[in-house]
């Protein structure tokens, strides 16, 4: 059963591009146009702001937070071509690293797995993807950069979970190998792969006939196979599924009225929620039969919650 357990006014100037909330759900932050970071105490269904971050000079696309075991890291990008870590200290965000090495719009940012350390992917406009490393010993960044990763643009990244399924190839190779996901304005969606302190490109995935506008790999949690959905201005989402992590399958989850601009997982992988044009949230889960099965749907900004 869906319940929408709050409703917050932002106070945001302009649109509101992503809204995310942190490890244990106390915290809830939002990126806007108006070129701010917002956050909130939402303890006990109150909304308190907490902060209000001026650092960008353009509209604020992205935001993710760290896991907790780093500190309360939060990660913001921007059309200013900029990405900036803010870090809290006694109650308030400072910046806490900032990265302007991308030639146009950071336009999706995520933190690796915690068991990969303090890692930050960001994908940009520019074509490329960077990789951005904390290095405890040092106390400074490294950053990758995997060049010209999409023709035209990198719309959106995610993380492969730290712990790959036991099936087929995996049983012998249990090492946890660097993977994540992109989309771009190629119509591609790409699986990436750390070797060797590179990065190559392990898979090229050809079904969407427009740009990816998102990517989300699933948890792994008691699964064995790799699972990723992609969304598109082509109006479909697509779950593409694979037991090795080279052979990959696709399914048309559905055909939308809309252009698709977000796809999410649930903690445990098996629940997708999908938001687009069309104005809905609607909330996906394979049946036994192995179909998808829309199980609820959201009316953006009217609270109707209807269950299927």
């Amino acid at each position: 059963m869906v319940s929408i357990l709050n409703s917050i006014d932002t106070g945001h100037e302009d649109m509101v591009h992503d809204a995310e909330v942190d490890y244990y759900g106390l915290r809830l932050a939002t990126c806007s146009s108006d070129n701010s970071v917002k956050v909130y105490d939402i303890k006990n269904g109150g909304t308190a702001l907490i902060d209000d971050l001026k650092g960008h000079f353009g509209p604020v696309w992205q935001i993710a937070w760290s896991h907790p075991k780093f500190g309360n890291l939060l990660a913001s990008c921007s059309y200013d071509r900029k990405v900036i870590i803010w870090k809290e200290q006694n109650g308030k965000f400072t910046k806490y690293y900032e990265y302007a090495n991308h030639d146009s719009s950071v336009n999706s940012v995520q933190f690796a797995p915690p068991e990969y350390g303090l890692v930050l992917a960001c994908g940009s406009s520019d074509g490329s993807i960077s990789i951005l490393s904390y290095i405890s010993e040092t106390h400074n960044w490294d950053a990758k950069k995997i060049q010209n990763a999409h023709a035209i643009g990198c719309n959106a990244v995610s993380w492969a979970p730290a712990i790959t399924p036991t099936s087929g190839e995996f049983r012998d190779a249990a090492k946890l190998v660097k993977r994540l996901v992109s989309g771009g304005c190629d119509n591609l969606v790409k699986v990436w792969r750390e070797e060797e302190d590179r990065w190559v490109e392990e898979n090229k995935l050809e079904v969407h006939s427009d740009w990816v506008r998102d990517v989300a790999w699933a948890p792994s949690v008691g699964l064995h196979q790799h699972t990723i959905a992609s969304c598109s201005q082509d109006r479909r989402v697509i779950i593409w599924t694979s037991d090795d992590g080279n052979n990959w399958n696709s399914t048309v989850l559905q055909t939308f009225d809309d252009v698709v601009w977000n796809v999410s997982w649930s903690l445990n992988g098996n629940i997708l929620a999908v938001s687009g044009g069309d104005n809905k949230i609607t909330l996906w889960k394979q049946n036994l039969q192995g179909n998808w099965q829309c199980v609820s749907d959201v009316v953006k900004g009217q609270g109707q919650i209807n269950n299927q």
